[in-house]
């Protein structure tokens, strides 16, 4: 699949993450670290060591298409190609991701941490580098 020119792909992007955010800019902030961090684009596969497949902008790992698709009650096989193709489809399943982890631990910080990984290490590594970009965007006065 070719990629969209990256100033039009770039811009869908932006206002799926905008509409994603439903009018909360620290949700919008944080949905551009992730994507930041993550530096998909629309129409990425990128394959993992472990055998699963980071998809889209926001690089939805695979690991989340049968939760997803039991979710909205659609076929993995859509889920799979809405996450890789449909930036707004994906920018929704980061926002619930992180919503997610966020509910189940109450922590920001931990929430962006289990965006990424289940164990605890990765999880703080990733933290850290998701701050920095969030200061390399919004400046340190984010924090």
């Amino acid at each position: 699949m070719a990629r969209a020119p990256v100033a039009t792909a770039n811009a869908e992007i932006a206002r799926c993450i905008r509409s994603a955010a439903h009018g909360k800019p620290w949700l919008e902030r944080t949905l551009w670290g992730l994507r930041d961090q993550e530096g998909g684009w629309i129409g990425a596969a990128v394959v993992n060591s472990n055998g699963t497949h980071d998809l889209g902008p926001l690089q939805i790992n695979s690991w989340w298409v049968p939760k997803i698709a039991a979710l909205v009650r659609r076929s993995e096989t859509h889920v799979r190609h809405w996450l890789q193709n449909d930036a707004c489809f994906n920018a929704e399943a980061a926002r619930w991701i992180f919503l997610s982890g966020l509910a189940v631990t109450g922590d920001y910080w931990k929430a962006i941490g289990v965006y990424h990984s289940p164990t605890a290490w990765r999880q703080a590594r990733y933290a850290t580098s998701v701050a920095a970009h969030l200061q390399k965007r919004y400046g340190k006065a984010i924090f």
